[in-house]
């Protein structure tokens, strides 16, 4: 008895599996294809999605930079071109402040410093950064360089202390520059006493306490403009690139997801009707819309991963791409960095429904590989892996 994949041969199996591997074949020659090509002078390449069960219904999605998208077009011609949605990014840019304090003040700035860290923000900080041996100019210059903010802890001593009177006119430079925020930071220092230079700045004040809850959020560009409130249901929607009916289905599907996983959760047609308020053949038109982000069969629209992907950022607290970037970044960097996807989510302090899409983000875009296993939930896979060498460093070189 002839057998296929352990099973009883039958024609229909053996051609099922044999297309699906020729699909397969065939989309990862596609993406490699583009995959490889580089900016010649930003060194930057492309992350490319192809989406599709069949041959037939393939498409492709190609991320990066207007100069990058510039530079495929004009190497490829028309016809290569068709089917394929080029998409820009904006380079993704993780604040990072730069430190500077009178020694005297030492203890209070590595509270601070160490308090920006655990809350996402990478801190320049001396003490941290300055080993034995080390250049201070070059150090600091190089801190002082890559800064998005220059954060002055301004004290009744440190106002006078000449190193911190060169660090501020180099982050004022910057500022000046429009290469960074200057934010003065006080300390036991009231505002009648700020050089006149500084006074007309907001300059936050940090106590005892240690409560930099705002100046935390002002870094990561949180508004402080309270939530609008409710409207009416019809204009409640966000503008996602997509039609309302595609957007309203998908919204459902977020907001009702436990995990971010396939089939999670699983709708039938009548329930969106109900939930969504729109017609059946608006309902059935979305589905089309969002094809390659379900799986549509016997009536029930089973969301996949690229779904939570695309729509978490309208509707969740979290973005998946930016949490795509600071996971490929901190494994890049950090070699002790965990790799199992449960020790990464407490690292992180997230919870399954943050990080999956976060690592689906990875394995679409082949930047990370699949090795989803039967019985992982709530993970979407248990480890996150580098696809190919080198595969996680093009992605964070291009993308911050």
């Amino acid at each position: 008895m002839f057998t296929f994949n352990g099973k009883k041969f039958k024609a229909a199996d053996f051609t099922k599996g044999l297309m699906n591997e020729v699909t397969h074949m065939a989309k990862v020659e596609i993406a490699e294809r583009f995959r490889t090509i580089c900016h010649p002078v930003t060194g930057e390449f492309p992350t490319v999605i192809v989406y599709g069960d069949e041959l037939t219904d393939m498409s492709i999605k190609i991320e990066g930079s207007k100069e990058l998208l510039e530079h495929i077009t004009s190497k490829l011609s028309p016809g290569d071109l068709q089917g394929v949605n080029l998409i820009e990014k904006e380079k993704i840019v993780a604040p990072k402040v730069f430190l500077s304090f009178g020694w005297e003040d030492k203890n209070l700035a590595n509270k601070i410093a160490d308090l920006l860290t655990k809350n996402g923000i990478d801190t320049w900080w001396a003490e941290w950064e300055i080993g034995s041996g080390d250049s201070l100019v070059e150090k600091i210059n190089h801190g002082l360089g890559g800064c998005t903010h220059f954060v002055v802890l301004l004290t009744l001593t440190s106002l006078d202390k000449p190193w911190v009177k060169q660090e501020m006119d180099a982050g004022l430079v910057r500022m000046l520059d429009d290469k960074c925020k200057f934010i003065p930071l006080r300390y036991n220092l009231p505002m009648k006493d700020l050089p006149p230079l500084l006074a007309a700045r907001l300059s936050p004040e940090v106590t005892d306490t240690l409560d930099l809850a705002q100046l935390i959020n002002d870094i990561h560009g949180i508004s402080r403009k309270p939530a609008l409130g409710k409207v009416p249901r019809s204009i409640t929607l966000p503008d996602t690139g997509y039609s309302k009916a595609a957007t309203a289905i998908a919204k459902e599907f977020v907001e009702n997801s436990k995990n971010g996983l396939f089939n999670d959760p699983n709708i039938d047609v009548n329930s969106l009707v109900k939930r969504t308020g729109l017609t059946e053949n608006d309902v059935l038109d979305g589905i089309y819309e969002l094809g390659k982000f379900v799986k549509y069969s016997f009536d029930t629209i089973r969301p996949r991963p690229e779904l939570f992907v695309e729509f978490d950022k309208n509707f969740m607290p979290w973005n998946p791409e930016q949490d795509a970037l600071r996971l490929a970044s901190d494994i890049l960097n950090d070699k002790n960095f965990p790799k199992g996807a449960e020790d990464i989510a407490e690292q992180y302090d997230w919870p399954a429904r943050r990080l999956n899409p976060a690592i689906a983000y990875l394995i679409e875009r082949e930047i990370c590989r699949n090795s989803e296993v039967l019985g992982g939930a709530p993970w979407i896979q248990p480890r996150v892996q580098e696809k190919s060498e080198g595969s996680i460093r093009r992605f964070v070189k291009s993308r911050s």
